[in-house]
């Protein structure tokens, strides 16, 4: 299974198609069918494989180690076929240390909790072509991207058996046509690759090459996948390179030694997570990532991947007090290696797969994320604008009369946001943990709060960024997401919910179909301030453009007190009409409305030249475009 060349690169931590060598392969042998395995454990004095086919018993099937240094152990059992389940028995040449260990390159595992991989092939027949033709200029950074951010096992469970899971398959019926009425371009699955105990929503992996067995199996996400995209949907997977848990059948203490994970404790283990930390200096880890990184766009055609925790990736010192963390050769609390590793990792990610992207859940002032390697960046496609959520939801969350003491924080924004390609997101970790969802966040009575929560959505879609929204918010669910439970569908057979919902697909429509609002999105001449002085009023007004300078005008009335006759400089004489306003009563609002056409009076205001006279209605936002 490997040539002199594989063993080289995987030495040099320049192997990123290891999937397709380690782990189990079912292969002809010697004319005879049966399963090749091969697995890395350097400082093991014997290695094994147990499983169905020889009754666990650790003295019939032992495995060669290689004689090359790779430190690789391999063999061929004609007995182990597809459907079998097995671990590697592990022996080390340390202390005596035995474990049964799950396959790291495994297709396949069983369902938590029990913890064997399964031998699987990966035949499937793709019928997105079309999509995976037309793939680059549909995710071109100049193309609108809305996502929809969701929880496989909570998005939505059988009506007849809420503690059922649905599968991949049954999602398949279910979610596209979902998406596509909705609006959404894309959707993000929070992590799909094994992980033993659900409540971490998947971001304690065990089998980085399995998608969870909860759902069903390899085939059947790749059939949720081919489905999406036969419906014109983008799928992004929530990727999670940062850590993974301790359990004895997972990568930890693999072969007797820190062998995954960075000996070094300083390093090597995460205090809040209690989690271990992947060893980016280590060549063969290198390898292992990428390779996964790989896996998940090669056999699945995923779109794109999430990095999760890139900030505790990046600082050695992250979630560490004084004392508990090492600085680098330099003096400093840059984690060298780590830097090293995401910048192969997109590097090679791009050279492989052009037409997709890679986005960064950063949460710190960390320069250059989204810009290429070779100018120094990371080079990351996207980054999450994690400061624009915190300022707009704290700003959101308080009552009407306060805001104007904090008009900044709805402001600063623009002041840094093109420094990055930036995805603004309103994502789970908004609404769990006792922060209440969205709709419960926003101050007043029940209809204030669905006004000020249409506002939100209406103002993330205005402002500069792609978009990311958690499922349940675009029905205004009041109570926090739960993982053990379906999002509140319910709640659709009444109005104000439905309306909701109502706004976010027109919301959404709007978006897709005005390039004013998406592609400008990063340079700055895409974006013009009207005024955004306005405190005493809490208004913000401000004006989107396209690469042929058309222009879409947005005013948000952050108070429940409409604006009457409220001026605004425009860029364009010549009549004006409103679009779309969140206060319309088909969303649930008092309908104060702009229902004629307005020309834009030759007065100058602003900064501008014309200017148009508008009500803005409370707590609410207009979108105004020019009629040629």
């Amino acid at each position: 299974m490997f040539t002199e060349q594989d063993i080289y690169l995987y030495k040099q931590g320049r192997h990123f198609r290891l999937y397709k060598h380690l782990g189990a392969q079912v292969v002809m042998h010697g004319g005879v069918r049966g399963t090749y395995f091969g697995v890395w454990a350097p400082n093991a004095e014997r290695v094994s494989v147990v499983g169905d086919f020889n009754y666990w018993d650790n003295t019939t099937h032992h495995l060669n180690v290689r004689g090359d240094g790779s430190g690789i152990w391999e063999g061929f059992v004609q007995e182990a076929m597809p459907g079998h389940k097995y671990k590697y028995h592990i022996q080390s040449r340390f202390q005596g240390y035995k474990a049964d260990k799950g396959d790291p390159f495994g297709f396949y595992w069983e369902t938590a909790p029990s913890t064997a991989s399964i031998i699987w092939q990966m035949d499937y027949q793709w019928g997105d072509e079309e999509w995976m033709q037309n793939r680059r200029e549909i995710n071109r950074q100049d193309k609108p991207l809305c996502i929809y951010e969701m929880h496989l096992g909570s998005w939505m469970r059988d009506p007849d058996n809420p503690d059922r899971l649905l599968s991949y398959r049954e999602i398949a019926d279910r979610l596209p046509g979902y998406l596509l009425d909705m609006g959404f371009t894309h959707v993000e699955f929070m992590p799909v690759a094994e992980h033993p105990f659900y409540g971490s929503w998947g971001y304690q992996i065990l089998g980085f090459f399995a998608p969870t067995s909860r759902y069903g199996t390899p085939q059947d996400f790749m059939y949720l996948i081919d489905i999406l995209h036969q419906h014109g949907i983008g799928v992004i997977l929530d990727w999670v390179p940062s850590h993974f848990p301790t359990d004895e059948v997972g990568l930890g203490f693999f072969d007797g030694t820190h062998l995954y994970e960075h000996m070094d404790r300083r390093k090597g283990f995460h205090p809040e997570w209690k989690s271990y930390i992947f060893n980016y200096g280590r060549n063969e880890v290198v390898s292992f990532l990428i390779s996964n990184a790989l896996f998940w766009l090669d056999y699945y055609h995923i779109d794109g991947l999430r990095l999760d925790a890139v900030a505790s990736m990046l600082y050695l010192d992250y979630a560490r007090n004084d004392g508990e963390w090492e600085p680098n050769e330099f003096g400093g609390n840059e984690n060298l290696d780590a830097i090293s590793f995401l910048k192969n990792l997109n590097s090679e990610v791009y050279r492989s797969y052009p037409d997709v992207q890679t986005f960064a859940e950063e949460s710190t002032s960390w320069p250059m994320v989204s810009r290429p390697t070779y100018v120094g960046g990371l080079g990351f496609g996207y980054k999450w604008n994690m400061g624009w959520m915190n300022d707009t939801l704290s700003y959101m969350s308080k009552e009407p009369i306060f805001r104007k003491y904090h008009h900044n924080q709805m402001t600063f924004s623009i002041w840094y946001a093109f420094t990055e390609n930036f995805i603004l997101p309103l994502s789970h970790d908004e609404v769990v943990h006792l922060k209440g969802s969205l709709a419960k966040k926003m101050p007043g009575d029940d209809w204030q709060k669905l006004a000020n929560l249409r506002l939100l959505l209406g103002y993330m879609y205005a402002h500069p960024g792609k978009k990311l929204l958690f499922m349940g918010a675009e029905m205004a669910q009041w109570t926090e997401w739960n993982h053990d439970q379906s999002l509140d569908w319910h709640l659709l057979q009444y109005d104000p919910h439905r309306q909701v919902q109502d706004w976010l697909r027109e919301v959404n429509a709007l978006y897709c179909s005005r390039p004013q609002l998406y592609e400008q999105d990063f340079p700055p001449g895409g974006f013009a301030w009207i005024d955004c002085t306005d405190a005493d009023g809490s208004v913000l007004s401000f004006i989107r453009r396209d690469k042929n300078r058309s222009s879409l005008v947005m005013a948000a009335n952050f108070t429940p007190v409409p604006r009457h006759e409220y001026i605004l400089g425009v860029p364009g004489a010549g009549p004006w009409k409103e679009i779309l306003n969140s206060d319309e009563a088909r969303f649930g609002g008092s309908h104060q409305v702009n229902p004629d056409v307005h020309h834009a009076q030759q007065i100058p205001a602003h900064g501008y030249s014309h200017r148009l006279i508008l009500t803005l209605p409370p707590l609410g936002i207009i979108f105004m475009e020019q009629i040629p």
